[in-house]
């Protein structure tokens, strides 16, 4: 008898096992996961918990990220469906089963959002004196005095269009009305575009003190009337001439997916450009109606726009919901999250050489915990430090007033060489970036920016100094964008070293994206998308060979989203050999915990709090020593195959169980504001078990802020 030949079994044994793991039933389906954690975001916008003006923060971001749901993720959908793809998702579904199950899912979404905001957030407001008023409820003084600011400042922005509409008119995201009953034409309609890009959706109700004063007064900043609502209530100053007219709101939505139009001989610039403008005619992908308007009507906006009934929606209350933004303006700190001082270690406080202080010792930063301030004055004393002869840096969102740019610019001029790289298809902020790609270009920085085939999102940056001992080169390498303004509402992690092999490794990566060069291979940095995915998937398998000789195998996630298929087949065979695995997905998670013999030692949270969970970090329990990674990436398919991501394996053994304890295990023990995901892809709190420590992570990092660079020296 032959002997058994074990590389066929081995084999035979994997292609059985792949089979199994491509079942569509171990994987939930990302549109519907994505509509599920913004029912979370809504969650908050009920919570008590949150100071009142935050739970309005928190219904505008549920109306901000269903608008681009709507602009992305349905608009891919419905290009799919027209033209006729057979594919399907991971999870088995067709993109016309896909368009009908997130239906199904956002339609109980959107009347939660509309009761939390007429039902709970409208009577709390008003116990605080913050009244949202309808125009037909206000006195008759204050009826005048509106109308009076109607017609001197609003009515003369508003263009009539003479002639009846087309869908190409309506504007994205806009409240529009529909306006009917004129005398002589009944048939006849238009449509009026609400202004309040200029005037804002919420109009403040004069007070007698500010009439008479003809002064702002505080009060007035609390009482409020509707844009269209005050447009609604008087038509007869835009038309004169009509007394019977009425008016209906509704909203567009339109895809805002780009594609690039490529010239050779155009400048990339200009083909950015010439695409952007085919957003604002993209085609529609919702239509949103008042649930008071008429069938009539809604029908025959409708059809002009061509959307089925499918992509209709009807909302019970005021469209647009995003636009409450304008009530975090109100000067109430007391209806709002108590602020607190960022950590910056005295270490590195700005009176002290930063680069010495770094060149002895390597730092990582937590935002909004530590202060982004650190990373400013870091790049402000490089910027004047006659040693400081180079500076690169990436550049995805920025803020309008970078003090980053004001540094990059003030380091031109005293001679250093500047090279920004620019993400010019960052989403939604593509024109941002072209304008901030001019003000670099006019103060000397050499930009670069030409990258059509995928997106730089990795977040890096390089100083190189001259000293002593010959060229130094201090990295920064992390999860967060260089924007001062979203590290005090983004949970990032970024980390500081002048460790000269990851020197050198970055400064390699940046000759390689600037140049165009081969990519070196890299021992500290793990680069998407030449070698990222496979080094995840290396070590996944190295853990389970640790877990097979030691039985300690343990892995470890924080990320945003979960979504690529092989990464998710691969934490399926870890589960399987008994490897427990803890998983902190912030949003979408394509990964079904909990099948029997598959993921049933997967456990997977999602927290949604005050700020942003942003970070990532990816902990691997080897049997030599414990690994770290932290940086940009998250594990999607475009993460980890059109994009340039970069994480870091954390060299510093301090600092990497610092990471551990002190960010990662406390995000994994929330039970405040932590939800479990089941294994039928929904959600619940996650209980305090009795004699367990009550842990809300982002108050206990704020509490605990900075201890994580406490060190002894």
């Amino acid at each position: 008898m032959l002997a058994p030949n074990n590389r066929d079994s081995d084999t035979n044994n994997a292609l059985t096992q792949k089979k199994l793991l491509d079942n569509p039933s171990y994987f939930l389906n990302r549109e519907l996961s994505w509509i599920r954690f913004n029912g979370r975001v809504l969650e908050e916008a009920r919570d008590l918990w949150h100071p009142l003006l935050e739970r309005v923060k928190f219904i505008a971001i549920c109306g901000s990220n269903l608008d681009e749901f709507f602009m992305t993720r349905v608009a891919r959908l419905i290009k799919k469906v027209k033209a006729g793809s057979q594919e399907k998702s991971m999870n088995g579904m067709s993109f016309m089963e896909q368009i009908d199950a997130t239906r199904k899912e956002i339609l109980p979404l959107i009347e939660n959002h509309a009761k939390c905001w007429k039902d709970e957030l409208v009577p709390a407001l008003a116990k605080e004196e913050i009244y949202v008023r309808n125009f037909e409820d206000l006195p008759e003084k204050n009826k005048t005095d509106l109308r009076e600011f109607f017609k001197a400042a609003i009515a003369p922005t508003i263009k009539v269009p003479k002639v009846g509409f087309d869908s190409i008119s309506i504007e994205n995201l806009h409240v529009t009305l529909y306006v009917s009953g004129f005398q002589d034409q009944p048939d006849f309609c238009i449509l009026l575009d609400v202004p309040s890009e200029k005037f804002g959706r919420l109009i403040s109700i004069p007070t007698e003190e500010q009439v008479e004063t003809g002064k702002d007064a505080e009060s007035e900043k609390f009482r409020f009337v509707l844009l269209e609502d005050l447009i609604i209530n008087n038509l007869d100053i835009i038309f004169p001439s009509e007394k019977n007219l009425t008016a209906y709101s509704f909203r567009l939505t339109r895809n805002g997916e780009i594609d690039i139009l490529m010239d050779e001989s155009a400048d990339f610039i200009k083909s950015v450009q010439k695409s952007l403008s085919t957003r604002k005619a993209g085609f529609p992908t919702r239509l949103e109606f008042d649930k008071k308007t008429p069938y009539i009507i809604k029908q025959a906006i409708t059809k002009i726009v061509g959307l089925p009934d499918y992509l209709t929606y009807e909302f019970d209350g005021p469209l647009g919901l995003v636009d409450l933004w304008q009530l975090l303006k109100i000067n109430r700190p007391d209806l709002k999250d108590k602020s607190f001082f960022p950590c910056i270690s005295p270490l590195v406080i700005s009176d002290k050489n930063i680069f010495e202080t770094i060149s002895k010792q390597d730092f990582v930063l937590y935002h909004p915990y530590d202060g982004f301030d650190v990373i400013i004055d870091l790049l402000r004393e490089a910027a004047i430090e006659s040693d400081v002869s180079e500076i690169c840096i990436t550049m995805y969102r920025m803020d309008h007033k970078s003090p980053i740019v004001d540094a990059l610019i003030e380091a031109v001029r005293n001679g250093k060489k500047v090279t920004a790289i620019v993400e010019l298809k960052a989403k939604f902020d593509e024109e941002n970036n072209i304008l901030l790609v001019a003000k670099l270009r006019s103060g000397g920085v050499n930009t670069v920016y030409n990258f059509p085939n995928f997106k730089v999102h990795a977040k890096l940056c390089l100083i190189t100094r001259r000293e002593k001992n010959g060229v130094t080169r201090y990295s920064h390498i992390g999860s967060g964008n260089y924007n001062a303004v979203t590290a005090k509402i983004y949970g990032d992690i970024g980390y500081l070293t002048a460790n000269p092999e990851i020197g050198l490794e970055l400064e390699d990566l940046f000759n390689a994206i600037i140049n165009g060069v081969q990519e070196k291979e890299t021992k500290h940095l793990l680069v998407a998308p030449k070698t990222l995915k496979r080094e995840i998937l290396r070590r996944i398998d190295r853990e389970i060979s640790v877990h097979q000789k030691t039985g300690r195998g343990y892995l470890a996630f924080k990320l945003n989203n979960l979504e690529e298929k092989e990464i998710i087949q691969a934490l399926y065979k870890a589960s399987m050999k008994g490897i427990k695995i803890d998983l902190n997905v912030r949003g979408l998670c394509c990964l079904r915990p909990g099948i029997p013999g598959v993921s049933d030692n997967i456990s997977v949270i999602s927290i949604v709090g005050r700020f942003l969970e942003h970070a990532r970090i990816y902990y691997f329990r080897d049997d030599a020593e414990d690994e770290v990674l932290i940086g940009s990436s998250d594990l999607m398919f475009r993460n980890l195959n059109e994009r340039i991501e970069v994480l870091l394996s954390v060299p510093d053994p301090y600092l990497r169980q610092a990471i551990l304890e002190n960010m990662l295990k406390i995000s994994l023990r929330d039970n405040v504001k932590a939800r479990k995901l089941l294994p039928d892809g929904t959600y619940e709190r996650v209980a305090v078990k009795q004699g367990e420590e009550v842990i809300n992570s982002q108050v206990w990092l704020i509490k605990n802020r900075g201890i994580w660079n406490e060190r002894d020296h």
